[in-house]
């Protein structure tokens, strides 16, 4: 009989295994995850509006997601006459691939029970890590991720060949662009502390309930929060698919698998953000072990608290879209622009100047004086700007 070689192209076939099933646990779980926000939100948003919900397929309809899906997979293709055949295809998978691939650095279990365990488990005699990868550059990839999903939102209007898309696609890039610098500078106050761009050291910094939450201070999360609701065009920033003003906004041409991709790309990206939240602000996996011990402290317990942490933002998204009324364009560009980044950008500067007075051992006594000082006078400035542009603005309008 022959041996199976161990190594394979100078691999550890164990690890290449290992790898090979992490990758495939991590898509089906986000898969699975995103086909139970469509049916969880659906049934929240009824009961939120005194209605019913999803009832018919499956027990409490758990399976309405599964049934549009065969639906959508069996409903002819549409091409518009116009569109360019080939972007508009690729469009919807270039929404899809970055929600996965930022899924694949968030650590899922581990233990993070006590102060600088990386969270490593062994399975098969091999050490690794909960979570496919852990680059060291794992929060950056996050961010370029989120930006790169814009782009099949772009391409997916322009490439119609229609104007409704069209707008609702440039809405999209101009909403991204305005909330991307809001979002950096709220990371930057967690990579501040942290210390690495890694999100498996960013979770083991947090062991002991020493969460982001509150050693950053809580206007970074509120900042990301924000952020991150505006990016993933959810309500209230739904501007992108506003159907009394676009019709349907980007996807309006689309139908079939091409229209099911857009729709599943939404939900893998809420779960996905809301993954890269818990893992910045709120320890990732970590929690009490209750004196447990053994491989449940280290896989089930793990995962538990991940997934009940995770199921708080999936609500809260869906409480969103079923309490507030969407924002006005103009307004969504002035909360952008004239208050999330400034407070951002005031608030780390806040973080580094208490960070470099601990190195240095300054004494707060005169150092906190001078950077409130400092703010009070930017803050100043970027107030009168901003009134005076818009006096500016109101004469022109009147003057018309």
């Amino acid at each position: 009989m022959l041996a199976l070689d161990p190594m394979l192209f100078g691999l550890d076939l164990t690890v290449v295994i290992i790898m090979l099933v992490k990758v495939l646990v991590a898509f089906v779980l986000v898969l699975l995850s995103a086909m139970a926000m469509v049916w969880f939100e659906r049934k929240i948003v009824s009961d939120m509006q005194n209605r019913i919900g999803p009832n018919i397929a499956g027990p409490f309809g758990v399976l309405q997601a599964l049934a549009d899906g065969i639906k959508l997979f069996f409903k002819e293709g549409l091409m518009p006459e116009k569109a360019d055949p080939l972007v508009y295809r690729l469009a919807p998978f270039l929404s899809l691939v970055p929600a996965f691939v930022s899924f694949t650095v968030i650590p899922l279990a581990g233990d993070f029970s006590q102060r600088g365990s990386d969270g490593r488990v062994t399975i098969a005699g091999k050490e690794t890590l909960v979570q496919v990868a852990d680059p060291h550059v794992g929060i950056l990839l996050v961010l370029a991720m989120s930006s790169i999903a814009v782009y099949g939102v772009m391409l997916a209007g322009w490439s119609s060949g229609s104007k409704y898309p069209l707008l609702g696609s440039v809405r999209a890039t101009a909403q991204m662009v305005s909330y991307e610098a809001a979002l950096g500078l709220s990371v930057l106050a967690v990579l501040l502390r942290s210390g690495s761009l890694s999100t498996n050291a960013i979770v083991t910094g947090q062991t002991g309930y020493q969460w982001n939450l509150w050693m950053t201070g809580l206007v970074p999360f509120v900042i990301f929060m924000i952020a991150v609701t505006a990016e993933l065009n959810r309500p209230p920033f739904d501007l992108v698919e506003a159907e009394q003003e676009l019709v349907g906004g980007f996807h309006t041409e689309y139908s079939s698998i091409g229209f099911a991709l857009f729709f599943l790309a939404e939900f893998f990206n809420v779960v996905t953000m809301s993954a890269v939240m818990v893992t910045l602000f709120f320890g990732g996996p970590s929690g009490p072990s209750f004196g447990i011990t053994g491989w449940i402290a280290d896989y089930i317990l793990p995962v538990v608290w991940f997934m009940a942490k995770l199921l708080v933002f999936l609500f809260v998204f869906v409480w969103f879209r079923a309490s507030l009324p969407r924002f006005r364009y103009d307004t969504l560009m002035d909360l952008g622009w004239k208050l999330l980044i400034p407070l951002a950008l005031a608030w780390f500067m806040i973080l580094a100047v208490i960070e470099v007075t601990n190195d240095q051992g300054w004494s707060y006594a005169w150092v906190a004086p001078i950077t409130l000082g400092v703010l009070g006078l930017v803050a100043g400035l970027l107030v009168k700007s901003i009134r005076t542009a818009a006096a500016r603005r109101d004469a022109e309008e009147v003057s018309v």
